[in-house]
């Protein structure tokens, strides 16, 4: 048991929170507001550390589980009044950036990947298909839109234009997070919010992120050589630790992959 003398004074702690992969991809092991909210509970309480780090290295994924993760990370920071700092590794895009964009200030390697400001939808149409194969597609609904965007029957334009409009007001509510929480640090005299992303150094000219640096040396400029580190984050699945995965962790697992390699990783 370790004493805690009044008269001694502890060195400062950060609590680092590891927030690595795909968003709300998958429900084993995927990062996801459920999964993580009592890691962060956790980061920001236990032992009143002197900040919580976040180390990030996501593609994107759920517009919506980034938002609720970035909400609950601002939620603690406020409640506590403890400084947050995001250390992108590999890639901070998209729904990434998002939560990076939840930190008080934001540091990347030189090679690391940031920005995607943007919303994507993606999919297959198969009715070609089905019907050199002899196969007919039957829909019933209640509700003319009920079987929009259906991948087995033609792609109607209207359907396109509604989800145009789903995926603009995503988009906006994207921007809107990004300006409250960089300000005025971004560059207003370029577009930010195309879709473009950038290696660190030009995402730092633009405003993104506020300089290159790693978690461990940062930390020690800013609290001192003898800080203390506390880690946190999700952990693999028990089978998935000795390789026993199931199909649909198999799938999901590609999807990420794919997710990765639109920046080129």
């Amino acid at each position: 048991m370790k004493l805690r003398l009044p008269f001694i004074k502890n060195p400062p702690l950060v609590s680092v929170v590891r927030l690595n992969g795909a968003i709300g991809m998958s429900q084993r092991g995927g990062l996801s507001d459920h999964a993580l909210a009592p890691h962060l509970e956790r980061a920001f309480r236990r032992g009143k550390p002197a900040a919580v780090a976040l180390e990030i290295n996501s593609p994107g994924g759920s517009p919506v589980q980034s938002s609720l993760i970035a909400a609950r990370i601002r939620r603690l920071a406020e409640e506590t009044k403890i400084p947050v700092y995001a250390f992108v590794e590999d890639v901070a895009a998209s729904g990434g950036y998002w939560l990076a964009a939840s930190a008080d200030e934001i540091w990347a390697d030189d090679s690391s990947v940031v920005g995607s400001i943007g919303v994507i939808s993606a999919g297959f149409g198969a009715h070609v298909l089905l019907a050199r194969q002899g196969v007919e597609r039957r829909v019933h609904t209640a509700g003319k839109s009920k079987s929009m965007l259906d991948p087995f029957q033609p792609e109607k334009e209207e359907d396109v234009e509604r989800l145009r409009v789903i995926l603009g007001d995503i988009h906006e509510n994207f921007i809107a997070h990004v300006k409250a929480r960089r300000g005025d640090k971004l560059n207003e005299a370029r577009d930010l919010f195309t879709g473009e992303f950038w290696l660190a150094r030009r995402a730092q000219a633009h405003g993104l992120i506020d300089g290159i640096a790693h978690l461990k040396p940062k930390m020690q400029e800013v609290f001192g050589d003898k800080v203390q580190f506390r880690r946190y984050g999700l952990r693999k699945p028990f089978l998935a630790r000795f390789g026993a995965q199931m199909t649909e962790d198999a799938l999901t697992a590609i999807e990420e992959r794919a997710t990765y390699a639109r920046f080129g990783l």
